[in-house]
């Protein structure tokens, strides 16, 4: 772990391994953190944050600047190591090690864009004064799925506005967050600015994170249920909480689109990280004059689509995360197919030859789905493509938003009226429209609903972390 600038062992001395999730190979050990790791590390943030938070905005954005290069030069070698403890694709890999880089150098240039601003009073002797502050202690959990831009997405911003910070990485990737710090050290932050601690019980962490009363906000990613309950703790003691939580993306084909082109976009997207991204298109509404068309292409092309190693050439789904996670896959595509749907490729487990000892599932399309089946309500987070067909225009917005989650929706029309319509109809953050990478490092990401509170990404991730203070002035 690093604590205050350094490396440490846990208080307890205890470790847990890290495993390959496509062969089970134990590929290191990392400290087994707790309560007392934790305490520690807010301490060290909180010791840190005068220093850092009275710095020039020049000094902080030369010091991402510094990650940012370092990060771009090693980003082969991170790449590697997100394919050997994550899983994904290394192509995949290399793409979000430019993902997450892209952060750094988009907050170094925010850093120095954070402004006041002078307000007209009704009196002629007064003058108002607003000024934005950093808010202080920032605690971060972050996910496995892409375990080095969640890192570089909430840090960047955080230590942009002069914040402070401690990170718990995901328990499945904390090699990919030892390298981030490696980074951060190696750029020359000072000591307590970031601090990383590692666990395989995230509770006892979570618990200082939510109550100790020099942390001033928590940011979380990852489950619904646990962001919920990490919140309402955490807003129980009046601290500033940003959250982004799971998905059930709709994936809409209206009448007048291009069916083959939906298709390719859909199966491109689906099958991203294995289905493992919470912006991953669940439900895909296909209206009934393009079911054939849009079908036929989905075949063809999830039945290209080859599981394995992600160091393999051609792999284009890696592994799953655990055993629990190809658990939960078949329990959705089992009940479907006995509710009737219909497995057109795959719908089975992975495990002979290659996959005997990893965790995988094959990429499978199911046709026939509708509502009463579990897949059409809970997320996947898997690979899987389910669709269901649609006759009703009118209707298929209200299908669409017929979700407690919120984040992505994706839209394809080549009518603009249409587009704009779905656009301001659909109760979600982010939408694609003809688009199945609406995402950028100078853009807002974040969700509705159960998806989530607060932006990541653009001007407005900066936001979250940022205290506004006023001054009155008599002259």
């Amino acid at each position: 772990m690093f604590i205050s600038g350094e490396w440490r062992d846990a208080r307890s001395g205890g470790s847990f391994e890290v495993e390959d999730p496509a062969t089970g190979e134990v590929i290191a050990s990392v400290p087994d953190g707790g309560a007392d790791d934790a305490r520690a590390a807010v301490a060290a943030a909180h010791d840190a944050f005068k220093g850092w938070s009275t710095s020039t905005a020049a000094a902080r954005a030369d010091l991402l600047y510094r990650a940012w290069q370092l990060m771009t030069d090693r980003s082969e070698a991170l790449a590697e190591l997100m394919t050997r403890e994550q899983g994904k694709p290394l192509k995949a890999s290399r793409a979000e090690v430019k993902y997450a880089a892209d952060f750094l150098r988009f907050y170094a240039e925010e850093a120095t864009r954070v402004t006041g601003e002078w307000l007209p009073s009704a009196r002629p002797d007064q003058r108002f004064l607003v000024l934005r502050q950093p808010v202080g202690v920032v605690a971060m959990i972050t996910p496995w799925n892409y375990p080095v831009s969640m890192l570089t997405r909430k840090m960047a911003p955080a230590l942009a506005a002069g914040c402070t910070l401690v990170l718990k990485a995901a328990e499945a990737t904390p090699l990919c967050a030892r390298a981030v710090f490696e980074i951060f050290e190696e750029a020359g932050t000072p000591p307590g600015v970031v601090n990383l601690v590692t666990a395989l019980d995230p509770k006892p962490i979570g618990e200082v994170f939510t109550t100790d009363p020099h942390v001033a906000k928590l940011t979380f990613t990852g489950s619904t249920a646990v962001g919920r309950h990490l919140a309402g703790v955490a807003a129980g003691n009046l601290k500033r909480v940003s959250v982004e939580l799971g998905g059930h993306a709709p994936f809409v084909v209206f009448p007048d689109a291009d069916p083959v082109r939906a298709a390719k976009g859909a199966a491109a997207l689906k099958f991203l990280n294995a289905g493992q991204a919470c912006i991953s298109p669940n439900r895909m509404y296909v209206h009934e004059q393009h079911e054939d068309a849009f079908v036929t292409t989905m075949v063809e092309r999830v039945s290209k689509v080859r599981a394995g190693n992600g160091f393999d050439d051609g792999v284009g789904v890696g592994p799953l995360v655990d055993e629990a996670a190809v658990a939960k896959v078949a329990d959705q595509v089992d009940d479907a197919v006995g509710r009737g749907a219909d497995p057109l490729v795959g719908g089975h487990r992975l495990g002979d030859g290659e996959f005997t000892r990893g965790h995988f599932y094959a990429p499978t399309l199911l046709a026939g789905v509708g509502d009463g089946m579990k897949i059409y309500r809970e997320e996947t987070f898997g690979p899987v493509a389910p669709v269901i067909t649609y006759g009703d225009v009118d209707e298929v917005i209200d299908l669409a938003n017929d979700t407690n989650y919120g984040l992505a929706a994706y839209v394809y029309t080549r009518d603009f009226s249409t587009a704009i319509r779905a656009f301001e109809g659909l109760r979600f953050g982010i939408i694609g429209v003809n688009d199945v990478n609406p995402t950028a490092a100078s853009a807002p990401f974040g969700g509705m609903g159960d998806s989530g509170i607060g932006r990541e990404g653009s001007h407005d991730g900066i936001e979250e972390y940022l205290e506004t203070k006023l001054g009155g002035f008599a002259l």
